[in-house]
């Protein structure tokens, strides 16, 4: 998945994207900018997909790709591609190249799809998505950091331990996602030591 796209020159972009196989890595879309570029649309943060690349000296050069769903529907509406946007951001703090990015893509791919859900809250779908990433990158606690209510504690657990296939298939009262928020706030002010831009715009936007 494309985490991040930047120009370079007149005609290039500039990709961060998460692998399966190598993790994190930097790859130039030569002409990408070009009109008419079979690498212009798959050049772009959300998409999710097969990518050929070839290894160059000092990073790789994105030569085609096979994209499974470009996420377009995020478009449509700003506050769920802020969400994502901020999913992209704390997917690329905890990437690193060489590391198996599998479970991370997978948990991408579920939060965007979740996103597009309307029976989904996003605030519920952003904190599911803090704490798993965190699970993944295995900077979390067991239990919710302070006392909470038995519904809020199974909530913990079921998000923590659950297939990703089966991540957003439940919604919460008010007052325990409320519980649930907090203790995730928690953990991440404990774990992440990075404020991130999609974040802030978020604030603003509530």
């Amino acid at each position: 998945m494309v985490l991040k796209a930047s120009p370079v020159g007149e005609n290039d972009r500039r990709l961060v994207i998460l692998t399966r196989e190598r993790g994190k890595i930097t790859a130039f879309a030569r002409g990408a900018k070009r009109p008419g570029s079979q690498l212009m649309a798959v050049s772009r943060p959300f998409v999710f997909g097969n990518f050929r690349l070839f290894e160059g000296r000092d990073a790789y050069n994105l030569q085609s790709a096979e994209i499974s769903n470009y996420f377009t529907e995020l478009a449509a509406d700003v506050e769920a591609a802020c969400y994502g946007s901020y999913f992209l951001e704390f997917a690329d703090y905890y990437g690193r190249e060489g590391l198996d990015g599998s479970e991370m893509i997978l948990l991408l791919y579920q939060s965007m799809r979740a996103l597009l859900k309307p029976a989904l809250p996003n605030p519920l779908v952003r904190t599911v998505f803090e704490l798993r990433a965190m699970v993944v990158n295995g900077e979390y606690t067991e239990q919710p950091p302070r006392k909470v209510s038995e519904s809020a504690v199974y909530a913990w657990q079921y998000i923590i331990a659950t297939p990703l296939e089966s991540l957003y298939t439940f919604v919460l009262k008010e007052e325990v996602f409320r519980e649930l928020k907090q203790c995730v706030d928690m953990n991440r002010k404990r774990f992440v030591d990075r404020e991130f831009h999609s974040l802030e715009i978020l604030r603003l936007m509530q």
